[in-house]
């Protein structure tokens, strides 16, 4: 049903003026002249066809009419201002959903989740991980991670890391005899690969290596390999968001100092028009530091 309403503008000064007797005081209040608010008095009365003044000399008075609409007015005032400090304080704490990928999740989200709580107490976190992106318009999603080449036409978009593929492995499995000094000692270890070894042969063909990949295990995902390199069962290609804190935290190590530069990387993507909501900065500015810091302290673990 269409909601007949008069100017809001009307019912605002109509409500200021009666609520200081005066138009004057009521003009000022709303940064407005004394001529507009009495207009738009005016202009509220002649659409009702009565009054909702009396006005005698420098002071207002409500007439009965007025006096009944006044109520009205000041408590739908009320529960608009109500309403709009819940909305205000929401978009500055609260629940964020954040969607991104199982792999960025499992490997760099999850790890963190405690330092974010530290960080940023007033923001009720909450991860939806999808092999899908989002859609901001139909999913209760608040901001996303996403891998790619970062066109999202429409979208917010900000680059976290510049990303590079390069061998990990656990460091008991390169340790004494079995060191790895140059790229082709790294054929004397399983290579596990994501799919298939193609990364692997441009990495070594780089590096100066003609050889053939053998067979070795072949998994789907970014976070299992990176997993099994951990576990001792081979060397594994990894991106840097995703070995970053198992790198950090000594459970990787990188064997040498052989990589590939990768076009596409991860990003904080939103839709435009809430980029500036506080809560969402919030955590886009707490990813770019975590994401900085990665970056400094992988320069200090460089092979």
């Amino acid at each position: 049903m269409t909601r007949r309403l008069p100017p809001l503008n009307g019912l605002k000064a109509f409500e200021a003026a009666a609520r200081s007797e005066s138009i004057t005081r009521a003009a000022a209040e709303l940064n407005v002249t004394p001529g507009a608010v009495s207009h738009q008095v005016k202009a509220l009365e002649d659409a009702f066809g009565l009054k909702l003044f009396h006005r005698e000399r420098q002071r207002l008075i409500l007439t009965d009419a007025g006096r009944e609409y006044l109520a009205v007015i000041r408590d739908a005032l009320d529960r608009i201002a109500v309403g709009t400090g819940r909305l205000l304080q929401r978009q500055q704490s609260g629940v964020l959903t954040v969607s991104t990928s199982p792999d960025f999740a499992a490997k760099w989200l999850v790890n963190r989740l405690s330092r974010f709580a530290e960080n940023c107490p007033d923001v009720d976190l909450r991860v939806a991980a999808a092999n899908q992106y989002a859609d901001f318009a139909r999913d209760d999603v608040d901001v996303a991670i996403r891998h790619g080449d970062g066109h999202w036409p429409g979208l917010d978009v900000v680059r976290v890391y510049s990303e590079r593929l390069f061998p990990v492995c656990s460091p008991k499995l390169v340790a004494g005899r079995n060191r790895i000094t140059k790229a082709a000692d790294l054929l004397k270890f399983p290579l596990l690969r994501l799919e298939d070894a193609k990364n692997w042969t441009r990495l070594l063909e780089a590096a100066g290596v003609k050889a053939t990949v053998g067979p070795g295990p072949v998994l789907n995902r970014a976070s299992m390999l990176i997993d099994a390199a951990i576990d001792g069962q081979g060397v594994a290609l990894a991106r840097t968001a995703l070995a970053a804190w198992d790198l950090i935290n000594g459970r990787l190590v990188r064997p040498l100092d052989a990589s590939l530069r990768m076009a596409n990387t991860y990003w904080i993507v939103c839709p435009k028009a809430v980029s500036n909501v506080p809560k969402i900065a919030t955590f886009r500015n707490w990813v770019l530091a975590e994401a900085a810091d990665d970056t400094r302290r992988l320069k200090a673990l460089a092979p």
